[in-house]
């Protein structure tokens, strides 16, 4: 599945490991994603795309504007983080 902007994706990798984020900025081999809290939209997390486990989620681009928009939408992902 091609990784595309306002995508939600879960980490496979790292400390965000099982943590659900959405890309902002895709350049390949590279993502650039972020979740709004611990990656809020000012310093987004450069990782692998191979590292990441897209979803069929793609957030609208009114979504990706603030940081508490980004937490608002995957807040619905939460509940199934902490069940895997």
């Amino acid at each position: 599945m091609e990784v595309q902007r306002g995508q939600v994706v879960r980490s496979l990798a790292g400390h965000d490991k099982g943590g659900f984020l959405t890309v902002v900025q895709v350049a390949p081999p590279f993502a650039l994603v972020c979740d709004g809290k611990r990656r809020p939209l000012e310093r987004p997390k450069r990782k692998k795309l191979f590292h990441l486990a897209p979803t069929a989620t793609v957030l609208p681009e009114e979504a990706l504007r603030t940081n508490r928009q980004i937490r608002s939408a995957l807040r619905r992902f939460a509940g199934s983080a902490e069940n895997a």
